[in-house]
């Protein structure tokens, strides 16, 4: 399809109670790879917001009482359709966001296993039945949707975190307003819309499209009717909606910032883990929660590893993500450049060497190109802050304590890397990493399969996996006098 075939494909309307409905006003969808505008969609008021509400809550017994087995067959048609539609999802993913098209294919593939993955565990939302100890009552216990669900999904991964948590919500029998980020809205209308034509019943997920986040979205959290809160982005963000949800005691998720630690230990396989650095440090662009922060690697294997780096990065083509054979997009505005050109500039300033990169790009759009540091000192700013860039900073180590505590020494704990091939070690450093995940000898490890999510200030609960259901889901007990 054309580019404006794509765009011209995907309604731009709030969609509430089953219908799309013009908005009071608009608001603008830009190309970061050329700085235009790609379309307008709706900008919502907090009266609209509080429409998809009221639509969400009055549809919210009726769904709760529908059959598993229903709630699972209509997530497995929209799986097969998002299947079916790839190619033109991922154009419009890459439209909006940036990243190269096979990195959207990818996405793409992801968000639809979500919906797959919780299309089967629709059907085992289990309960159970026990004898209470002293044998004169009986103990039921079960599980019931938490109710009407307020979604917040990141612009980094536009569709893959639309499913990660409608996918649960619709699974569990909760409904839900979901409010995508204002710089890329589209792919999660063309994934609700998608839901629709799978079947799924007017009321059950309503989407927000806003530039007023916080004016829009604090009604509804603080509205009793809304049971839970399911947000992703950054730490101090989720911090003031923890606030809000606090005075409703409402439940929630939270997916926050990353500081991750990349080790590489003197017995580490260099090719697996310079591979492996590629994948966890330019994924998205190096725009990810997940995205290796701080580069830490044994003395002894530092030079080789940060030459052979820099070598992989130098060979990395840079340019619109629809253009083939491109691995590194623009970044999502200009504000992004300007940060990870700041955190560039301060490392360098207090005594680190670019080895490559180091500069923004002169050329239309938003690009700062593949860079590598090395001799980051402890006092550089991008040793404590997400860089969320192509920015692979290296810090070199003597001693396995030396290393966890370095790694450790952050209030974030999202996820972490360990390369060696030595057991033990492998095994004793996964456990002493404050981190909720960890990749061992591998840079990408997210799976819908898998439980997604953080300790410290990198977030609470988890997405994906056996526990992703848990989150939208309230534990009941009944006692039964024998």
């Amino acid at each position: 399809m054309e580019e404006t075939d794509v765009i011209d494909s995907v309604p731009t309307q709030l969609f509430i109670g089953g219908q799309w409905r013009s908005a009071a006003r608009t608001m603008p969808v830009e190309d970061p790879s050329t700085g235009e505008v790609l379309c307008e969609v709706a900008d919502a008021n907090p009266e609209e917001a509080l429409a998809a509400l009221d639509a969400a809550a009055a549809a919210q017994a009726e769904w709760a009482a529908t059959a598993p087995r229903e709630r699972s067959e209509i997530l497995s048609r929209a799986y097969d359709v998002i299947i079916e539609q790839t190619e033109r999802l991922a154009l419009l993913m890459t439209l909006e966001m940036g990243k190269p098209l096979a990195e959207s294919r990818g996405e793409v593939s992801y968000a639809a296993e979500f919906l797959r993955w919780f299309a089967e565990e629709a059907v085992r939302i289990d309960g159970g039945y026990m004898t209470a100890p002293a044998g004169n009552s009986r103990f039921l216990v079960m599980r019931q949707p938490v109710g009407p669900s307020i979604l917040i999904t990141p612009w980094n991964f536009p569709m893959a975190m639309g499913t990660r948590k409608i996918g649960p919500a619709i699974a569990a029998g909760c409904t839900s307003v979901i409010k995508p980020a204002s710089q890329t809205p589209l792919s999660t209308l063309a994934l609700v819309d998608i839901l629709t034509q799978a079947g799924l019943p007017p009321g059950v997920v309503n989407v927000v499209t806003t530039t007023s986040s916080d004016e829009v979205m604090t009604p509804l959290i603080l509205d009793p009717r809304s049971r839970k809160l399911s947000f992703t982005g950054s730490t101090p963000v989720g911090k003031h909606l923890l606030e809000l949800a606090a005075k409703t005691v409402m439940r929630t998720s939270m997916e926050l910032g990353g500081n991750a630690p990349f080790l590489v230990f003197e017995d580490a396989d260099l090719d697996v883990a310079v591979e492996g650095a590629m994948q966890a440090k330019m994924r998205n662009i190096g725009q990810a929660c997940t995205a290796a922060n701080r580069i830490l690697v044994h003395r002894e294997r530092a030079e080789e590893f940060a030459e052979r780096l820099a070598e992989r990065m130098a060979q990395l083509p840079v340019g619109r993500g629809v253009e083939d054979g491109v691995v590194v997009g623009p970044l999502i505005n200009q504000g992004a450049v300007d940060k990870v050109h700041e955190l560039v500039t301060d490392a360098v300033g207090h005594g680190a060497t670019a080895r490559l990169g180091g500069a923004p790009l002169d050329r239309p759009g938003y690009f700062y190109p593949a860079t590598v540091l090395t001799g980051v000192p402890a006092e550089a700013q991008l040793t404590s802050t997400e860089i969320f860039g192509p920015v692979a900073p290296i810090t070199s180590f003597d001693t396995e304590d030396e290393a966890v505590s370095l790694a450790n020494d952050t209030p974030y704990g999202l996820i972490s890397y360990v390369f060696t091939r030595d057991l033990d070690r492998a095994i004793r450093v996964s456990e002493a990493l404050e981190t909720g995940m960890v990749g061992l000898n591998q840079g990408v490890i997210s799976n819908p399969a898998a439980p997604f999510g953080g300790i410290k200030e990198s977030g609470l609960g988890r997405e994906g996996g056996f526990s992703g259901i848990d989150e939208f889901l309230e534990t009941k007990y009944v006692g039964i006098k024998a």
